[in-house]
């Protein structure tokens, strides 16, 4: 149903690879995804303001929350007031989730199958790729032909590292085990730099936060990384630069929102 999404995204990717990338696979899946964190930005303003401002009425909130404890209907309509009143909704923080996870999953795809979504083959064409470079692994077959064909149709090194390889060490390798420790670098980075953007981005929320709030900001800070260190291992590494990439923009982003949203706002409050 919504094969579309990994399809036009490949093809962007694609596009992107030709033009700006200049036939670099590692620096199309950088810029592919500023491009989808400069899409999105507009949005994440408007819930980091929304999300500031529900910080501030925490104080209302839990003096709200005291006063109808008992009284869960009038509790409910007290808090519809109070936000709607300072015009600020809750529920503003899904919005941007809920567009970057079909992006997330279809990158998955696109990475996973860049013949079929990043360069439109049809199946009977992959299968004679397959033959032609004798390829018979059905598990990411289309990741097996594509560095078989050594780069003739689609050049996925990035500075020494294949981002069509999984970054695991295979059982037995010696030649090449500095290779695949390298490669392991990737998800080991993508862990870090969620880490990292994910506690930055909860350091303007601490103050005045309820101990519900706070509970749940610690278990989001260690799951997001570790779902990143389990899908990590599950696809090529490509995904990983796209992790890497974007939360390293992230962190930017809530930098310049910390320094010049929020001082602003200061500003102007006084």
């Amino acid at each position: 149903m919504f094969a579309f999404i990994p399809q036009m995204l490949g093809q962007f990717l694609k596009l992107i690879y030709d033009t700006l990338a200049f036939h670099n696979y590692g620096f199309a899946i950088i810029i592919f995804t500023i491009f989808v964190r400069l899409f999105l930005l507009p949005l994440n303003i408007k819930q980091y303001k929304s999300m500031s401002k529900i910080q501030e009425l925490q104080p209302q909130v839990q003096e709200i929350q005291k006063r109808y404890k008992n009284d869960k209907e009038k509790l409910n309509q007290e808090l519809t007031k109070l936000y709607s009143d300072n015009k600020a909704n809750p529920a503003a923080g899904c919005l941007p989730l809920l567009i970057q996870l079909p992006i997330i999953f279809s990158l998955f795809y696109a990475v996973s199958r860049p013949l079929t979504y990043m360069l439109g083959k049809t199946q009977t064409q992959i299968t004679e790729l397959a033959q032609q470079y004798g390829v018979t692994v059905k598990n990411y077959q289309e990741i097996e032909i594509v560095k078989k064909a050594g780069g003739k149709i689609l050049d996925m090194n990035f500075f020494g590292l294949n981002l069509g390889d999984f970054p695991i060490v295979p059982w037995g390798i010696k030649e090449n085990a500095p290779y695949y420790l390298a490669l392991l670098l990737l998800p080991l980075i993508a862990v870090v730099t969620t880490f990292l953007s994910t506690k930055f981005s909860m350091m303007q929320s601490r103050n005045n936060s309820s101990a519900a709030t706070a509970s749940m900001n610690n278990t989001m800070l260690y799951i997001g990384p570790i779902m990143t260190l389990i899908f990590s291992f599950q696809f090529p590494a490509g995904l990983s630069v796209y992790w890497i990439a974007g939360n390293v923009f992230t962190i930017l982003q809530q930098w310049y929102m910390n320094k010049y949203i929020i001082k602003k706002k200061e500003v102007v409050g006084k």
